[in-house]
């Protein structure tokens, strides 16, 4: 496998990044890199180099701001990275049209025309709704290695991306209703 390659349980996926600390690469500190193709997929990830200050950019707040803003739910599903149960999310079979936002910083995330039923339980998009509106790094959690969704404003766990979905992408973003906000399209 070239440098920068990594196969996790038979989805290749490639970065260049420059280091990995804690079996992760891409938005920890100290950390750089870009994923190129997740399970064989042409679809692109960007990824940014962040440090514990942050960047320009970044929304950064510390612990008691979040928890300050966010419900119990929220706050555990995109600040400890947790995960809502199936079926039970506000969106995880909303047909409204309109943009699904970051609930911690309000960045435009994913658009309902690329939401789809995948069966899951959880809201699940095909695609970002552009480049670099999301960034994406190994999760070896729960023994498992699964590709993280993360905001790319300000960190918050969305997620999981699997290549597993439909075309034109082959991509399922499978996300949290907790770490969304619908923005309902006017009529």
């Amino acid at each position: 496998m070239p440098e920068g390659s990594r196969n996790r349980g038979g989805q290749a996926f490639t970065y260049d990044g420059r280091s990995e600390r804690d079996g992760r690469a891409g938005s920890h500190p100290g950390t750089a890199g870009r994923i190129a193709a997740v399970g064989g997929a042409s679809y692109i990830f960007a990824m940014s180099d962040t440090s514990d200050t942050g960047k320009p950019g970044k929304v950064v707040k510390d612990d008691g701001d979040w928890r300050s803003q966010l419900s119990d739910l929220q706050y555990h599903v995109t600040r400890e990275h947790g995960t809502e149960r199936a079926f039970t999310g506000e969106y995880w079979d909303s047909k409204t049209p309109g943009t699904y936002h970051c609930v911690c910083c309000g960045q435009a995330l994913f658009e309902s025309d690329t939401k789809y039923d995948s069966g899951t339980g959880w809201p699940s998009f095909w695609q970002p709704v552009e480049d670099g509106a999301v960034e994406v790094r190994e999760d070896r959690s729960l023994g498992m290695a699964r590709t993280e969704v993360l905001c790319s404003k300000c960190d918050a766990h969305l997620g999981h991306v699997f290549p597993d979905g439909p075309a034109p992408t082959g991509q399922r973003f499978c996300m949290n209703s907790a770490a969304l906000k619908l923005d309902p399209k006017d009529e």
